[in-house]
């Protein structure tokens, strides 16, 4: 039952970074906060494949500072690895 669990998840994580890359690649994101949410999006793909809970959280938190307008190095929480 897990297991199910886990799919559930892992289906729903992969199509909200689809989503998440397209809008990064959005004509209204500047192009100087591309890079930084670049990054956090690999940052949070490569945490997926150790906790998904864990990346899907991140992701939504990401996905709420796009949508309020917040991105990244302007925000001033990007380290210089790309992580949050």
């Amino acid at each position: 039952m897990k297991r199910d669990g886990q799919l559930e998840l892992y289906d729903r994580l992969a199509a909200r970074l689809k989503e998440a890359h397209s809008r990064v690649r959005s004509p209204h994101i500047p192009q100087s906060a591309r890079v930084p949410l670049a990054r956090k999006l690999l940052v949070i793909t490569a945490a997926s494949k150790h906790d998904l809970a864990g990346a899907e959280r991140r992701l939504e938190r990401l996905m709420a500072d796009i949508d309020e307008g917040r991105y990244g190095a302007a925000a001033g929480d990007v380290r210089t690895d790309g992580t949050p």
